[in-house]
């Protein structure tokens, strides 16, 4: 299974419009930070994505996304969802299901009630079918998971993501977690998640914000769930990839973290799951 990362960014996007500070005027692609999505594909074809933000279009033209399954949202805000009716060409053939928690479902149908509607017809609308979920989800021989998180006063979801393949006996298939907008892990959730290969959480900055981990709190995140990789995402303009990197090598030294291997993410980051 891979997973891409089509964007790494907070609801703003970088650079933030109007503004010229040293990381909206940054020269290093990885300070390009579209609005946070992830794309997933299996090793039997599969193609689901997690959020469709207002570049999905641009984000699926450059990973050359042709066809996909389904979609997954954590949540409503109109940086996670604002690029769904950009499925539109990918749905001509067959309708594309969305999956998400039942007040994701209920806002996106009001936001997009043209979609639903009989008196619209033709190409002018997706063809998405919406299925509100608090169980896994299965397309093909990938597995999907929700994982309920706390954004503020919200309740959202991120997904555990695993792949159907040879197990011997007692062998658990390794998972990867997407945790995107998230300020708070519920006890439950922390142990659905223990142990995974690869988790993209959310690090908006360096300081503490109400909404969204900061980066000592996403690591801290990431120790207590023992993860393998860990990558940041839905990183705001306060610091450059670079000043990332240098706040993820201290954190490992001062916390001796041995071979848990942390990062930021950034946008186009390929990652294979075994």
């Amino acid at each position: 299974m891979k997973l891409t990362v089509l964007g790494s960014g907070t609801s703003h996007g970088i650079p933030v419009i109007g503004c010229s500070c040293p990381v909206c005027s940054s020269t290093d692609p990885r300070d390009k930070r579209m609005r946070a999505s992830l794309f997933i594909q299996g090793d039997r074809g599969e193609q689901v994505i997690i959020d469709t933000g207002p570049e999905f279009r641009l984000q699926a033209l450059r990973a050359g996304i042709s066809a996909l399954d389904a979609v997954f949202l954590t949540h409503a805000h109109a940086d996670h969802v604002h690029g769904l009716d950009d499925v539109r060409p990918l749905s001509y053939e067959r309708e594309i299901p969305i999956y998400g928690n039942s007040q994701t479902m209920k806002e996106i149908e009001e936001r997009f009630i043209y979609a639903f509607i009989n008196t619209q017809r033709g190409g002018g609308k997706p063809r998405i079918s919406l299925n509100p979920v608090s169980s896994p989800v299965r397309i093909g021989a990938l597995t999907l998971t929700p994982v309920p998180v706390k954004h503020g006063t919200l309740d959202i979801l991120g997904w555990m993501i695993q792949e159907a393949g040879t197990l011997g006996p007692g062998e658990k298939s390794p998972f990867a977690v997407y945790l995107t907008d998230t300020s708070a892990i519920p006890a439950e959730s922390l142990d659905l998640i223990q142990g995974t290969e690869i988790l993209i959480i959310d690090g908006l900055r360096e300081r503490v914000h109400e909404t969204h981990f900061s980066f000592e709190q996403a690591l801290d995140a990431a120790r207590a769930i023992g993860a393998h990789q860990t990558y940041l995402t839905h990183i705001c303009h306060s610091h450059s990839h670079e000043e990332i990197e240098e706040y993820c090598n201290r954190y490992q030294e001062t916390h001796s973290l041995g071979a848990q291997f942390i990062a930021p993410g950034f946008d186009g980051l390929e990652l294979l799951l075994p």
